[in-house]
């Protein structure tokens, strides 16, 4: 009888084991390591090329955090704000400057970048789609102009396109 229940248990634990670990699966239309790091290298040689210091962030589908820089003597203030422009235009699948027209004063969503632990809503931070249209994650670039930062992240996420 404590043999039966034994194996039960085990059965059991085996079970929840595989089930629990499901949720650490990497989703079909989540960006590879190999794609961030292709991201990343795209974004920083645009950045090198314009002569701009910028930290990098790259996420994936579920916002957590896949690949980053900090360019040598670059902000560190621009650190969170890079991983929230990533973050932000996950979030919501759009670029975070297109975000920040809609948040304006009077906008429609206006105060929402007081949610999520913070937003970012100017330019910089753009989804990433595979060659399918899919999102599988998103670039924050931070530490230029906000047209630089979005020229960088938009150099960046070509790179998994082309």
């Amino acid at each position: 009888m404590n043999l039966l229940r034994s194996a039960r248990s085990c059965a059991i634990a085996f079970i929840l084991t595989l089930a629990c670990n499901g949720g650490y699966a990497q989703i079909t239309n989540d960006i590879t390591h190999d794609e961030a790091f292709k991201v990343l290298l795209a974004a920083k040689k645009k950045a090198e090329h314009s002569n701009v210091l910028v930290n990098i962030a790259i996420v994936d589908a579920g916002t957590n955090l896949k690949a980053f820089i900090r360019m040598d003597n670059s902000f560190i203030g621009s650190i969170d704000v890079a991983i929230k422009k990533a973050k932000t235009a996950r979030y919501f699948n759009i670029d975070t400057g297109k975000l920040g027209e809609l948040t304006q004063p009077g906008g429609i969503i206006y105060n929402i970048e007081h949610s999520n632990g913070g937003l970012i809503t100017f330019p910089g931070g753009i989804p990433i789609k595979n060659k399918n249209g899919e999102i599988i994650g998103a670039i924050g670039v931070s530490g230029g102009t906000i047209e630089q930062d979005r020229a960088i992240a938009s150099a960046g996420i070509k790179a998994v396109i082309d």
